[in-house]
This record gives structure tokens, C-alpha cells and sequence, in this order.
């Protein structure tokens, strides 16, 4: 029963990416649709008392677990802004403002809604009729509190107009809408500072990978086309290429779950954030399944890559949680990497890694049929300096990491290439990854349309609660 659910979901996103692939296809001619004027599309109201997504408003999937309440003598206080555009009605009961009060993200996503109101009914403006509630009028949890959610009419109040503006809601960005009442939309946001902002889970700046030559290199220095240590499928040691950053944010503070191991590896990871376990000491690494990092405990192992080369298990000892400024979410060739020494996924947010690294098959075809068009010599880094040709770096991995129970290229003939003879890597992320002042990638509205369809056509359970 497992399997044929596995395969459902397989084929769903299969579509997914169909749809995705063909998307990208039409999408390289001038203008939209290959310069055919696109057909002004029809909304479909959302019907009473149904929501986007279908999940509750605390889920993870749509605005998240509220942080608790804001007052005016709290340091979160100053998080809020006033939003005073003209083109907004704002009831404001209280005449004390405290509709105007807001979340940065809930404010851009308001200000988008007011433009497309106007847009679809001219002459009609958005209304407000709660946001920020300071006098306790809420549920115990309710976002209200914290400013991240807000309670919407037309300025005409026309009820039959509010189903389609509960769906010009969902397309304004709002993380979760709710036809709630005949006489409101409701609508709230993550929080401003939450990682799933940008649906992904992240490791901190300081965290480390293995590079080439066995070198150590931090993640807020790390360059798309970097290669870094990671386990393929079948279980070969590899260095697997960064082909872009899912999610960098230089200045986020959030919170990591730190996993201590018998060794004394510890891995910094948000809890959303997959990483391999098993509840009991296994030598192959098809026993470890990725799972959530918030669902590990003490007892449980994980993969480490060993100062002696060696893939091995080790055992979790200790878990805390850290704060830290700056998150990092790279995405490899082969979906994982070793941090700090502990193997862990490139994905989050939805517990299935190989559905996760399937869905980004179009993504990474995209960057080899880059590679293929643009690539041509030895790519420099952002600092100038010629790359390692790739097979130099394979060379590496096959002389000085051997891991029993699990498959390394031994291939004498490889190794022994010269480098004059072998071909050299191509550069790929010209226009796709930047420089290292430009980590933030051009396609995170691929992780973002994947995680909106997800939603959708995905069972609720698979997200992180």
C-alpha cells in the first residue's frame, strides 16, 4: 500500500513536471507566450468556507505556528510596520491605528491585493477590517496578535465579490486564505523572520562541507559550481556539484536544531530540514531514511564521513538548539552532502527525499542543457582562479575515501588519467547561481511552484507538521 501511494505521488509530480518543462519551453521566446497576447484569463471564486492551501492556518505548509502576542511595550513591537497606502480602506474601529499595524510580509502582500482590486473592479478599493488585535477580540493562537493576519472586504462590501477576492488573495501571496465568513475574507503570512518564508530548510553560515582535496570550506562561501562531498543513490562517495542556493539570506536570524553525535560531529540544520537516521545502528546507508531533523532523538544514528575517509554510523547523543544570522540551503547534483562531516539532504519541507529530488529532475536537466549551449574551457571561480577539472576531483574521492557495505569507483584507469587528456569541467552557472555576492538564486520560483503544487496534489501528513 506504501509503495502504490509512493507511486501516486511519483506520477502527480510527474505532471508537474511536464507542465513545469513546458512552461520553461514557451517561456524562452520574446514576451509572453512566444509573443502571442496572452488572453485575459477568468478567475473562479473561491467557494464559502473552503481555504488555500487545504491545511490549517498553523500548519508549516501555510503560515505557520503563531510565536505569541505583540504589545506596544514589546521589543517585537518595532518588527511591525504601519502600512498607510491610499489606495486601502482601514476600519480602525479603535481609532487607534492598530489596523494600519502589520508584518513586513503581510504589508507587501496587502499592497499587492489593493492593486489587483483595483485592476479586476475599477473605481473599488481593498478594505481592512482587522489586523492587528490588541484587545484580545481572538482565539488564545490567533495570528491577529501578531500582526500577520488581516480580515478583508471590497469597499463597496458586496459579498458576491468574495470569492473572487479570496482567490486574487491566494495569488497575491498570501501563505493562507480562508473564505471564513459571508461578511470577511481572512487572510494571514509566515512569519517575517521564519526560513519557511522562502520554502526551504537552511544550515547556518558557519557550517561546513568537504571541498576537493579533502579542504574544508564554509557555506556562506560557497560558490555554485563548487564541488562538494556527498553520497550518490547507489551509495559512491562523490563530489557532487553545487548547482545553485534554494534559499540565502545573509541577514535572517533563526533558530537551528543541533544533532550531537558519540563522535563529536554536530550538525546545525532548521527543524524542517531532512536528514538521514535510523533508530538503530545500521552499516548501509539504504537502512537511513531522511526524515525531518526536528523528529530525531537521542539514540537515533546518523551517517558521519570519518577522519579516516570512511563512511560509518554514529550515534546522536545530544540535541539544543542554537540561534544564528544567515541560512544557507545548497542544492547539489546528487540532492545531499556531508555537513560537518554528517550526511544530510538538500531538502526540506516535504519528508521524501527521493519524491523531493525527482520533482527537481527538469531543474537540473535545465542546467545540463546550460551547460551543454554555454560551456566551453575551464571556468574560473569568483576569485579568478581556474577550477579543478572534475575528473581530478573524482580521483580524489576514489584514493582517499573507502567505505565498507557501500559502492566506490575503483577503476584503475580513471585514476590514472592524466589532466591534459581528460576533458574539463564546463561553467553552468553563468546567469544561474552569480557570484558569491549573488548567491540568492534566479530559480526559486521553481522550489516555489514545487511546493505550492505540493500542497495541492500531496497528502497534508507528508509536510512538516
Amino acid at each position: 500500500m506504501k509503495v502504490s501511494s509512493w507511486w501516486v505521488s511519483l506520477a502527480r509530480l510527474g505532471l508537474l513536471a511536464v507542465f513545469t518543462w513546458s512552461s520553461l519551453v514557451q517561456g524562452c521566446g520574446p514576451g509572453p507566450g512566444n509573443g502571442i497576447r496572452p488572453r485575459p484569463r477568468k478567475l473562479i471564486p473561491m467557494p464559502y468556507k473552503t481555504s488555500f492551501p487545504k491545511l490549517s492556518e498553523n500548519n508549516l505548509g501555510a503560515s505557520g505556528r503563531a510565536e505569541g502576542k505583540i504589545t506596544r511595550s514589546s521589543e517585537r513591537f518595532n518588527e511591525l510596520v504601519c502600512n498607510y497606502n491610499p489606495d486601502i480602506i482601514f476600519k480602525d474601529e479603535e481609532k487607534t491605528l492598530s489596523d494600519r499595524f502589520m508584518t513586513k510580509r503581510c504589508k507587501d502582500c496587502l499592497n499587492k491585493l489593493a492593486i489587483a482590486v483595483m485592476n479586476h473592479w475599477p473605481g473599488t478599493k481593498l478594505r481592512v477590517t482587522e489586523a492587528w488585535d490588541e484587545d484580545g477580540h481572538h482565539p488564545p493562537d490567533s495570528l491577529h496578535y501578531e500582526g500577520r493576519a488581516v480580515d478583508i472586504t471590497t469597499s463597496d462590501r458586496m459579498p458576491e465579490k468574495y470569492g473572487i477576492l479570496a482567490q486574487l488573495a491566494v495569488e497575491a501571496g498570501f501563505d493562507f486564505v480562508y473564505y471564513e465568513s459571508k461578511y470577511h475574507v481572512h487572510c494571514s503570512v509566515k512569519a517575517d523572520h521564519s526560513v519557511a518564508v522562502e520554502k526551504g530548510g537552511c544550515f547556518p553560515g558557519w557550517a561546513r562541507v568537504t571541498v576537493a582535496k579533502g579542504a574544508q570550506k564554509t557555506l556562506d562561501s560557497l560558490e555554485p559550481g563548487d564541488r562538494v562531498l556527498a553520497l550518490s543513490e547507489s551509495g559512491q562517495l562523490v563530489l557532487s556539484r553545487v548547482l545553485l542556493f534554494l534559499h540565502t539570506d545573509h541577514e535572517s536570524r533563526s533558530t537551528f536544531l543541533v544533532l550531537t553525535t558519540q563522535d563529536g560531529r554536530r550538525i546545525a540544520l532548521t527543524p524542517h530540514h531532512l536528514v538521514f537516521l535510523s533508530p538503530h545502528y545500521k552499516l548501509h546507508h539504504s537502512e537511513y531514511r531522511a526524515q525531518f531533523a526536528s523528529r530525531a532523538k537521542p539514540g537515533d544514528y546518523v551517517l558521519i564521513h570519518g577522519a579516516d575517509g570512511r563512511v560509518r554510523p554514529s550515534r546522536v547523543t545530544f540535541m539544543s538548539q542554537e540561534e544564528g544570522t544567515g541560512v544557507y540551503a545548497p542544492l547539489t547534483e546528487h540532492g545531499t552532502m556531508f555537513v560537518d562531516g554528517v550526511l544530510a539532504s538538500c531538502y526540506a519541507l516535504v519528508e521524501d527525499h527521493r519524491l523531493s529530488h525527482w520533482a527537481f529532475g527538469p531543474l537540473r536537466l535545465l542546467l545540463s542543457f546550460t551547460e551543454l549551449v554555454r560551456g566551453e574551457g575551464a571556468p574560473s571561480d569568483a576569485r579568478g582562479r581556474t577550477n579543478t577539472p572534475a575528473y581530478c576531483e573524482r580521483a580524489w574521492v576514489n584514493h582517499t575515501v573507502c567505505s565498507p557495505g557501500m559502492e566506490t569507483n575503483t577503476n584503475p584507469a580513471e585514476r590514472q588519467r592524466g589532466c591534459a587528456n581528460v576533458s574539463q569541467r564546463r561553467e553552468t552557472e553563468r546567469g544561474h547561481g552569480g557570484s558569491g555576492g549573488e548567491k540568492a538564486s534566479t530559480v526559486y520560483w521553481y522550489a516555489r511552484l514545487l511546493h505550492r503544487l505540493g500542497q495541492i496534489f500531496l497528502e497534508p501528513k507528508i509536510f512538516h507538521p
